[in-house]
């Protein structure tokens, strides 16, 4: 089958009424690199003053992309930004971003970001104005809602009052029954908590029933009872484990809808009585009661059930007195079309982008002016003419699926974005850039891949590309299990309820390669696209070390490679370990193959038996380019095919291969000796170039992305001191010094990101080890 790349284009044309309010609403937040850089290091577009009443100054008590996501549309307001950042944090990008930022504690949440008193703290010492708490952490703790009311400090959210009225579940139902909100049947009395009392009022109910701890929230203390003879065992469950997640067991009972959708309304309310709805999400693609994609709107809502929805959705936040950005959650029966109340989340929501892309707004700007007071930007008759077009959200995880969704954590060694969009139909939102960790003290989401297209079946099909077109190596991620989920015929029809993944997991499990031929076409590209980028290495050292760039071995068909050079042999040995892709079995994981390299680009690889015997080979001809390989191949008929490979190098030993039918298959490389000596070298003499035991230097001319050290910072062997951009082509400078020295403490940083560095140019200074200074005192 042939795999290719496939470029999108855009099918609406450029005076579409359906596009222009992505290019005529001002307040539009696009994510782009260049975007976030003009943000981050000029202030050519930021206001002088703030434009937000009554905040001047604001503190964002949260982490991670949507810390990011709060600082970018304060700065564009002119509000200055204060960030708090963990250990685990010290160089994280919100940190980086934000004005002022303040350490709040060591790693665990639960002694730094949940920490109510250091940031009441903090915000006092920066004069802050009013305090973010941005989603998760604090967002809903109505204890730190009023503890910022009694320090006059602005909470950027609802009051304590309301918080408390929705976050306790058996009282919110019984203020949504009063307010003639759609209940779902149910016992929600906290008085009566006896097992038998509880089994009696099931049975009422009727089976199956849900339980769900009063105080619950992400999946946490929900059961599910089918029968009367499962409900002790299941209730037991639920209590143990609402009482370990909120200290709190009291739990009440629903019935349960047989296929339910999830469809919440984003609401938003303001302090002079005034509040709206800006139309419905579907959050119904769940795996353990946590949502993986979103969109907006719900796929077959009609008009009048949405009227009704967003009708229903206003009704519940007036009977609390609502103000600020908070979402009504429903179940939806898809059946006889009828909703129920089921929770409402009293902060913004992580899928909030899919409502701004078919609005047009910024909603953490409404989020700020509403808090400093201001009346609603618009009022509900601006939305007669209902949703602009169809937008998804996915959400990237660092987590492996196969594992039963097992978080995963460790150095993003590779990261390249989709790239074929217009900056309206697509938004990243993410606080990770390559060279960053993610860390296991925090909720492994990588970022947030949102699009937008005229319809849902565009938008699915420019989800789809995104994601074949997101590349994360250094770690296992859900973009491979995302893509098989857009494209499960039933998630394109919109037939999708929560119990949607449980019952197609196995339609959703990797598809195994069934074809001998292809498999060894992916071995194939991995060991050339590895040796090309040893290649690329060589000759970025060689220039380094020589000013004549018109030398022949500046070329990517260098002798070394295609063996046509008499100290080295023209067939080199490999083996290629499977570290993500392959089936599970020996045969498959290890593969030992030999490369003969013909010149012009034309490869033959033998596939080797145990006694070095071929089984098999395959001819290639290959065509590179940066994270790309093309390679032509022609079968015994002479038929010929091309086909087109993803391919990310990262580590020194490991690629990574992108195959859009068969997702990520990763490698690492045992070296043939003849590049293990020439690795030997060139790391030794590379070394010697870029530190000189007390000065790190930039080993090309080129343009600083990242330097993730200050003064007094500790430096490890091994960190990354900085991540430079030639010529196109991002290259790491890695710390390497005694290995018998723990850490080196940083004197001074000579560049920022966005600085030109020529070559030899000091990039940061480390003070004197002790080892020198020992020296130095007995030279005295």
């Amino acid at each position: 089958m042939m795999s290719g790349i496939i470029r999108m284009r855009n099918s609406c044309p450029q005076s579409s009424f359906l596009r222009r309010p992505f290019h005529f609403v001002r307040n539009r937040i696009q994510f782009s690199t260049a975007k976030l850089n003009e943000d981050h290091y000029g202030d050519s577009h930021r206001p002088a003053i703030s434009t937000v009443k009554n905040i001047q100054k604001l503190l964002i008590a949260n982490r991670g992309e949507i810390a990011c996501r709060i600082i970018r549309t304060a700065r564009r307001l002119g509000v200055e930004t204060v960030a708090v950042y963990s250990d685990a944090d010290r160089r994280s990008m919100h940190v980086s971003m934000a004005d002022e930022a303040y350490h709040i504690g060591p790693s665990p949440a639960a002694n730094s970001y949940l920490v109510k008193e250091k940031l009441i703290n903090i915000a006092q010492r920066s004069n802050s104005d009013a305090i973010h708490p941005g989603y998760g952490f604090l967002s809903e703790n109505f204890e730190f809602s009023q503890l910022c009311s009694e320090n006059n400090l602005i909470f950027v959210g609802p009051t304590a009052d309301s918080i408390k009225s929705m976050g306790i579940k058996s009282l919110s139902k019984s203020i949504m029954i009063d307010a003639d909100v759609p209940v779902i049947p149910g016992f929600h009395n906290d008085q009566q908590q006896r097992s038998e009392d509880l089994l009696e009022n099931a049975k009422q109910i009727g089976f199956p029933v849900m339980i769900k701890a009063v105080r619950g929230g992400g999946g946490k203390g929900m059961r599910i009872a089918r029968n009367e003879q499962e409900f002790l065992q299941q209730l037991d469950s639920a209590r143990r484990e609402a009482m370990k997640s909120f200290g709190d067991d009291i739990v009440l009972l629903e019935r349960f809808v047989q296929r339910p959708r999830h469809v919440e309304v984003q609401i938003f309310g303001d302090k002079h009585g005034n509040c709206i709805h800006l139309f419905e999400r579907d959050c119904s693609s769940q795996r353990r009661h946590q949502k993986v994609i979103e969109e907006a709107p719900a796929p077959h809502i009609t008009r009048e059930i949405r009227e009704k929805l967003g009708a229903a959705a206003v009704k519940a936040a007036k009977a609390v007195d609502y103000h600020g950005a908070g979402t009504v959650e429903f179940i939806y029966d898809s059946r006889d079309e009828q909703f129920y109340f089921m929770e409402m989340n009293t902060r913004l929501q992580v899928e909030h982008p899919v409502t701004e892309m078919i609005t047009g707004l910024d909603l953490v700007e409404w989020q700020l002016r509403i808090a400093g007071g201001e009346p609603l930007p618009k009022k509900q008759k601006d939305f007669i003419d209902g949703p602009i077009g169809h937008s998804f959200e996915a959400r990237i995880y660092a987590e492996d699926p196969e594992s039963n969704f097992a978080p995963c954590t460790g150095l993003v060694e590779s990261l390249s974005l989709p790239k074929s969009f217009q900056p309206h139909e697509i938004r990243i939102e993410t606080a990770v850039r390559q060279g960053d960790e993610v860390s296991v003290y925090y909720d492994p989401m990588i970022a947030k891949l949102v699009v937008w297209a005229p319809d849902r079946p565009t938008a699915l099909r420019k989800l789809c590309q995104a994601l074949r077109e997101y590349h994360l190596a250094g770690m296992k991620t859900n973009i491979d299990y995302l893509l098989r989920l857009a494209m499960h015929p039933k998630f394109q029809s919109g037939d999708v309820y929560t119990d949607f993944i449980a019952e197609h997991q196995q339609d959703l499990c990797r598809p195994l390669i069934q074809d001998q031929y292809h498999r060894r076409l992916i071995q194939s590209v991995a060991v050339i696209g590895f040796l090309y980028g040893q290649k690329y290495n060589q000759q970025q050292l060689y220039r380094q070390r020589n000013s004549d760039w018109t030398s022949p071995f500046n070329h990517i068909e260098g002798p070394w490679i295609n063996g046509s050079n008499e100290s080295f042999s023209s067939i080199h040995e490999i083996h290629l370990n499977s570290k993500q892709g392959q089936d599970n079995n020996d045969d498959k994981m290890n593969t030992k193959l030999s490369i003969q390299c013909r010149g012009h680009q034309r490869y033959q690889l033998d596939f080797l038996d145990d006694n070095h015997k071929t089984k098999t080979s395959i001819n290639i001809e290959a065509e590179f380019s940066k994270n790309q390989l093309s390679i032509i191949t022609i079968d015994g008929d002479g038929n010929e095919c091309r086909k087109t490979f993803d391919i990310s190098l990262h580590g020194r030993r490991s690629i990574s291969v992108y195959d859009h039918n068969f997702g990520t298959f990763t490698f690492e490389l045992e070296l043939p000796e003849f590049l293990q000596s020439k690795s030997e070298n060139s790391t030794e003499s590379s070394d010697s170039l870029i530190f000189d035991g007390e000065n790190f230097k930039s080993p090309m001319t080129a343009v600083v992305e990242k330097v993730p050290f200050k003064s007094g910072d500790k430096i490890r062997d091994g960190d990354i001191i900085a991540i430079l951009t030639a010529m196109k082509m991002e290259h790491i400078v890695q710390a390497k010094f005694d290995p018998n020295e723990s850490e080196r403490e940083v004197e001074q940083v000579f560049c920022k990101s966005g600085d030109s560095v020529q070559k030899n140019s000091i990039i940061l200074r480390l003070k004197p080890s002790t080892k020198t200074a020992n020296k130095n005192e007995k030279s005295n």
